[in-house]
């Protein structure tokens, strides 16, 4: 915050002023008393950066020429009401800063979402202005300030909440990016001193407002059994706000890191993306698994960025890189993945087997198969059934009575799971002191933890637990983490090869395991029958799914030729047995390594399979908890984009920060898996997280889109509540989905606009609710073009909330006023709104308003009505599931006779009434209302 020459000017009046207060009652606050005295949560926030595409209006105002601010002074009931003064403190409409003041407004404005009457010790005040941006695009700064009446001094809100300013990025307001118009000097424009050993391609860009590029260079041949390394500088981007990058935290992994100004990186990255100071998006993207070349970057001295090459060929190759530019990130990062996927195309062509055709994608959910016995269905995935992973549940030291003691533990708790994955440790292996030392000896399971063999434990689980569909077993991709054993069956019945390894970049055991430096591995020339032979003998035994771990390993081949051979042949050896034998059932873990993401994770010529997308969850480690949301949040800007369905990890229920797995979970749109202790479970948040179909089983509530990180350049140690978006539901008439998470040690609070939702545009019509899931509250009456479209979440320590929005459908019903209506999903789930296959509103012929609801899953289905106090359960409504009507006892308001919520609880009145599942696995729910 910077104290230069004062200016003041007067923003326009948005609600009444404050002039009923009397001098005579206000009271004198000593600036001590401040901090008790009044909190302050300001839109856009104080401490991070906003970033405005100006193409159309503005985030929060009616014009594209001006940015809404809106302050929010919570002040304590312990004081007396003061006339508070707030100004904006900036530097946007020129070098020199400048006081702006904020009108008073209606203190309805952004409501706190999350905190009912009855708790809130404060008075609210809302204030509110609009800012005229210059015409030309820039970069800015502002904090606010605050008094409590004219005679007091100004308190800075950066001083008391230890904040710095806020950062407003805004581009122009005519972009004018043309892909067809790019050129080399377009590009070299973003950097200084650029190197001329890079070839810059113009590329036609598919994501309009983008302009695209392909850099190549010289790589470094192998040579003497050592991969060519080489370094490149590319260029000092110029002009530069913040970046973001993912970087490999170590072999296996991908984490994102931040910066603002001079580029500085300490691991090496596999994309970029910079966010100029016009308001620009400049993104890189290193190509690997092409041709045997890795291409990652580093940066310089001066804060160059580096192009990093690791050639596996005898002779010059090239490294490639794509560059996209845009105003939108979103934009840059669709263009470099169309055109990655264009040039990887003739490399996943070669993995298609002629004896085994993969389908092109999964059909959509809305498709219905029809079998033999015809039986129509919404289809699922196997993954949207709840998971129990055996991993920190039950330890390493498997063994039948402990996987069958956890199982009954869950059912003794009414826990239905759906598939099982039994972890680490269940194969026969060496004896040896630590677990990297051990090899593979035979595909049977450890005789001394399964002595009546491996198969009698499937069949008993599966016997004892028949809810359980699917069971997947753990396995490392080279078998096990110290590979084949040389004394064992494997390596007597397939061809082996001892290939040396590098050190990962990672202390700890790990590290030490490598020490000796090699491990014997199934030779490539005879990888795809090994795994055809394993995978067989899993799928006679009743195993039916498999997690294939460990796949960096690849990545540490130390020999060229060795890694020729090994990278890709172990890849498609593995793709086309998992289709093979287990179809899409199969997780990829500890594959984030660019080589696999390109060859395997990328194209679209098989199905999507789930992939672990982050360091694993540790559950004693305190400080790992919010990282990993973050992490995951942040990899995902990429994974989303991937063939794969990003896995975030198992969780356990009954742990300090459970809540905030759980919510981060179902807002990742990824699968959910538990790995609780036995007797260990919270009931309740599963409850949250799933619900029960007619046909008994338990499935997740699955977005449809990806869960991804809103704010793709706040770093970590700044502390910012986390925002990850996603959305369910068809364009326009689904839901957007907000879930936010406190990664900082204290209280947080934040504003959040209708405009941040995924699914929600500048151009979207109508009008919006939004719905709290923790405190059920829900905002009304909102539009896009509204400034006060606003709400506001404040989150302890560990905290966490899920906001939902919801179009509305207006009815004219003979009432005083129009009916405003929203079907919910299953209220009580954290994403309850990705319950509903699809409903429809309409008025019938008689006058009566009717809903026609299916649902994937049984549960409490909720219905907004703006008016819902005027109509009274008895006389006005009308509910049946499949034609017959529910029981009275399962209706009612939510919130008691002011509540605005209809709530059926479904699967009360589906056991009430005795309903039996026909041939469709959906439920059919109708409404009537007059």
């Amino acid at each position: 915050m910077q104290a230069n020459t004062r200016h003041r000017s007067t923003l326009p009046i948005c609600g009444p002023d404050r002039k009923n207060i009397k001098r005579s009652q206000i009271k004198f606050i000593r600036p001590a008393q401040m901090s008790l005295l009044a909190r302050v949560t300001c839109y856009p926030p104080l401490g991070q950066v906003t970033c405005r595409p100006r193409g159309a209006k503005p985030t929060g105002s009616q014009k594209p020429d001006t940015i809404n601010f809106t302050v929010v002074l919570e002040s304590s009931t312990s004081f007396p009401v003061q006339p508070w003064d707030v100004q904006v403190w900036h530097n946007i409409t020129s070098s020199e800063w400048t006081a702006s003041s904020l009108a008073y407004c209606s203190p309805s404005v952004a409501p706190l979402m999350n905190s009912s009457a009855e708790e809130y010790k404060y008075f609210r005040h809302v204030f509110s202005g609009e800012i005229a941006l210059p015409s030309d695009p820039g970069y800015a700064q502002f904090t606010v300030r605050y008094r409590i009446n004219p005679d007091a001094e100004w308190q800075w809100v950066n001083q008391q909440q230890s904040v710095s300013d806020g950062v407003l990025v805004f581009g122009s307001p005519k972009p004018g990016f043309n892909s067809s118009e790019s050129t080399s000097a377009e590009f070299k424009k973003y950097f200084d001193s650029m190197s001329s050993d890079i070839e810059i391609q113009p590329k036609k860009s598919e994501a309009p407002g983008s302009n695209l590029w392909h850099l190549s260079g010289e790589a470094k041949p192998a040579r003497e059994g050592a991969s060519g390394d080489q370094e490149l500088a590319l260029g000092v981007p110029v002009s530069v706000a913040r970046y973001f990058a993912l970087v490999r935290i170590w072999t296996p992994w991908l984490g994102p890191r931040h910066g603002q100004g001079k580029f500085a990186l300490t691991e090496d990255a596999i994309m970029c993306s910079f966010l100029r100071k016009d308001g620009i998006h400049l993104v890189l993207l290193g190509l690997s698994g092409t041709d045997n070349v890795l291409t990652t970057f580093g940066s310089g001295e001066n804060g160059e960025v580096v192009v990093k090459s690791l050639s596996d060929n005898t002779k010059s190759s090239k490294f490639e890189i794509l560059a996209s530019a845009a105003e939108d990130f979103e934009v840059a990062m669709s263009a470099i993945i169309y055109e990655a996927r264009k040039l990887l195309r003739p490399y996943a062509e070669q993995e298609e087997s002629e004896t085994v055709r993969a389908p092109v994608s999964p059909p959509p959910d809305d498709i219905v198969v029809v079998e033999k016995d015809v039986k129509a269905q919404w289809l699922a995935e196997w993954y949207d059934g709840l998971t129990y992973c055996t991993w920190n549940g039950l330890g390493q030291n498997l063994t039948e009575e402990k996987i069958l003691r956890g199982l009954d533990s869950l059912k003794s708790h009414g826990i239905k799971i759906a598939n099982l994955i039994i972890d680490d440790n269940w194969q026969t292996l060496d004896d040896a002191d630590s677990q990297f030392k051990r090899g593979w000896r035979q595909f049977e399971g450890n005789p001394d933890a399964f002595p009546k063999g491996f198969k009698q434990t499937i069949e008993s689980i599966r016997r004892s637990h028949p809810n359980i569909e699917h069971i997947a077993v753990w396995h490392a991709m080279l078998g096990y983490w110290g590979g084949i054993s040389s004394e064992g069956e494997l390596a007597k019945k397939y061809k082996t090869k001892r290939v040396e390894l590098k050190v990962p970049a990672v202390g700890g055991a790990i590290s030490h395991a490598f020490e000796r430096g090699s491990i014997l591995a199934i030779d490539p020339d005879d990888v795809q029958r090994f795994y055809d032979d394993f995978y067989r003998y899993l799928a006679s035994i009743g195993v039916d799914s498999v997690k294939a771990d460990a796949q960096f390993f690849l990545d540490l081949i130390k020999d060229p030729e060795d890694r020729r051979n090994f990278i890709t042949a172990y890849q498609d050896a593995w793709s086309i047995s998992t289709l093979r034998h287990f179809s899409s059932r199969a997780i990829s873990c500890m594959s984030m390594f660019p080589q696999a993401i390109f060859h395997s994770q990328l194209p679209t010529n098989k199905p999507t399979i789930p992939l672990r997308n982050s360091d694993d969850f540790f559950p004693d480690i305190e400080a790992s908890h919010p990282w990993h949301i973050f992490c995951n949040a942040h990899n995902a800007l990429l994974t989303r984009y991937l063939n794969v369905v990003p896995d975030w990890d198992m969780f356990q229920t009954s742990h300090p920060y459970a809540g905030f797995h759980a919510a981060a979970r179902c807002v990742s749109g990824g699968p959910v898996y538990i790995t609780d202790e036995p007797g260990r479970h919270d009931v309740s948040l599963i409850e949250q997280m799933t619900a029960p179909t007619i046909h008994g089983a338990t499935v997740i509530l699955r977005p449809s889109l990806i869960g991804r990180a809103m704010d793709m350049y706040h770093d970590y140690n700044e502390g910012h509540i986390v925002r990850v978006g996603t959305y369910t539901g068809w364009a326009r008439t689904g839901s957007g989905i907000l879930g936010l998470f406190n990664i900082s040690t204290t209280e947080k609070s934040t504003m959040v606009h209708l405009l941040d939702f995924p699914g929600i545009h500048h151009d979207s019509q109508g009008e919006y609710i939004i719905r709290a899931h923790t405190s059920g509250m829900v905002a009304e009456n909102l539009q896009v073009s509204d400034t006060g479209s606003l709400v506001s979440v404040s989150l302890p320590q560990k905290g966490w909330e899920i906001l939902t929005t919801y179009p509305t459908h207006t009815f004219n019903m003979k009432t005083d006023s129009p009916t405003k209506v929203a079907v919910l999903g299953l209220i009580g789930k954290m994403t309850g709104a990705a319950a509903l296959i699809y409903s429809d509103i309409y008025l019938e012929n008689n006058g009566r308003l009717r809903f026609d609801i299916s649902l994937k899953a049984l549960g409490t289905v909720g219905i907004y009505m703006s008016d819902l106090w005027n109509w009274s359960i008895e006389e006005n409504f009308m509910v049946t599931i499949l034609g017959k009507p529910v029981p009275r006892n399962t209706v009612w308001k939510e919130g008691g006779d002011e509540g605005r919520v209809l709530a059926v609880d479904i699967l009360a009145a589906w056991k009430a009434m005795g309903l039996q599942a026909g041939w469709s696995n959906d439920v059919l729910v109708e409404i009537f209302v007059g």
